[in-house]
């Protein structure tokens, strides 16, 4: 009998067009996401005024979706390990692409809230679901970049909002950019037939042909045999065999001396939200109050994102090659400093650089944050842990919008504004530092790779 091990198998494949194809859609899965949670802070200006809201009620508004994705975060972070990533992936994406196009069809803040929350819990439940499924199956050499680079769709779907906006909203109006989201549904079956299932999933259920058909593409020099018997190391490997389900995978956070760095990933998190929703919901806004006309307001939303793409892509780079907390920590840093700046008055180019670090180290640092937390827990808890992480800081995301609201209600100076957005980078950074990395699973594959 020949015992496979699937995670090592996974951490040593070289890189293949399976790869490529995982790569691609869940990418894409983020870049749909990235679009429908950028949508409202792009057209709120237009909302304000065709609703004769103000900014504390816009700042609810704004929130509803977020509401939705603190549910949808844990929710479906732990249905999908239960009843696989696939499913829920694909259920999740035609939730927040047709809500999100219903939402352009209200008339009335509450309709329009009603609308986002149940988009919201699509939005959330995709995130831990894309992030768990690179972690599975990217090379452990090159794990980071391979995650970083698929939240960065993220980035690249805050940027088509920010283009789709500036072309459409002031010539047809707000809605055209809400129904434009609804055009991910006919991508779905093409989803469930390429994307594969998760391998601690998989394993769960014995579904031993399948696992023999991924290997195969996933690394071609495998040749499966009959007497292939297929386990995952170290402390999945039994909760896989017991068949483990959604209470023991939340178990697995604070199990093996785990407890203390789940708390310090939320507590990250949610700064590191409050940074990205307060930026996201408001920037166009307080461009604006700056004296900038829409368009180019619009246009630091897009140096924004360009920003937080070419950021996480590279920090995960470095960080495949440094300390990923490290470099989680150091950008941290740069974004309270950034932030800090886009309240002064600087010269339009300085201004445009400013507001692409500051959309590097937020946006990419959460990215990065992610990227962290994926590879703390073993498999069978990935799907959990980076859902719980997202669930709990998504009440700094539910805040940021709402606060900063009330704050720009206040007619305080611009400096102020940014400044009560760029204090949480700071505990952040302390935050992520008391992460304890040695209890990591990222650790243990190290270990193995070298041992190999």
């Amino acid at each position: 009998m020949r015992q496979i091990d699937l995670q090592r198998a996974s951490d040593e494949a070289p890189f293949t067009r399976f790869h490529w194809i995982v790569l691609i859609w869940c990418a894409l899965a983020i870049v749909f996401d990235g679009y429908d949670l950028a949508v409202v802070g792009i057209a709120l200006p237009s909302i304000m005024k065709d609703m004769g809201v103000d900014a504390t009620q816009a700042g609810f508004m704004a929130s509803s979706a977020l509401f939705g994705m603190m549910f949808g975060n844990v929710v479906f972070g732990g249905l999908s390990d239960r009843y696989g990533r696939r499913l829920v992936m694909c259920l999740c994406i035609a939730i927040f692409s047709l809500f999100t196009a219903l939402a352009g069809l209200m008339r009335d803040p509450v309709s329009f809230s009603m609308m986002r929350f149940i988009a919201g819990l699509g939005i959330g439940g995709v995130m831990p679901n894309v992030i768990a499924q690179m972690t599975d199956y990217s090379p452990l050499r090159m794990r980071s970049t391979l995650i970083t680079l698929t939240f960065s769709g993220y980035s690249v779907g805050g940027m088509l909002a920010a283009i789709l906006g500036k072309g459409l909203i002031e010539t047809y109006g707000w809605q055209t950019v809400f129904l434009a989201a609804a055009a991910p549904v006919v991508l779905l079956p093409l989803i469930w037939l390429q994307m594969p299932e998760s391998l601690g999933f998989m394993l769960r259920k014995g579904q031993t042909e399948q696992l023999k058909r991924v290997l195969t593409r996933m690394n071609p020099g495998y040749a499966p045999r009959d007497d292939d018997r297929f386990v995952l190391s170290g402390a999945a490997a039994g909760a896989a065999e017991e068949g483990a389900g959604r209470q023991s995978a939340f178990g697995e956070l604070f199990s093996q001396g785990r407890a203390f760095s789940t708390l310090m990933f939320w507590l990250t998190c949610f700064m590191a939200l409050f940074m990205v929703y307060a930026l996201n919901s408001w920037l166009t806004k307080l461009m604006a109050q700056a004296g900038y006309s829409l368009g180019s307001a619009l246009t630091f939303v897009l140096v924004l994102n360009v920003g937080a793409t070419v950021g996480a892509v590279c920090a995960g780079w470095v960080a495949d090659r440094l300390h990923i907390k490290l470099v989680t920590f150091l950008m941290f840093v740069m974004a309270a400093v950034a932030i800090t700046l886009m309240g002064h008055r600087l010269p339009t180019p300085a201004l445009f650089l400013v507001v692409a670090i500051a959309g590097a180290c937020t946006i990419g640092t959460q990215t990065m944050t992610c990227a962290y937390c994926s590879q703390f827990y073993p498999t069978t808890a990935r799907s959990t842990g980076v859902g719980m992480m997202l669930g709990v800081g998504r009440v700094g995301a539910i805040l940021a919008p709402i606060v900063i609201g009330m704050i720009v209600n206040m007619d305080l100076p611009l400096a102020s504004n940014f400044m009560a957005i760029a204090i949480p980078a700071i505990v952040a950074a302390c935050s992520i530092l008391l992460v304890q990395h040695g209890r990591s699973d990222l650790v243990r594959s190290r270990m193995g790779s070298a041992m190999g």
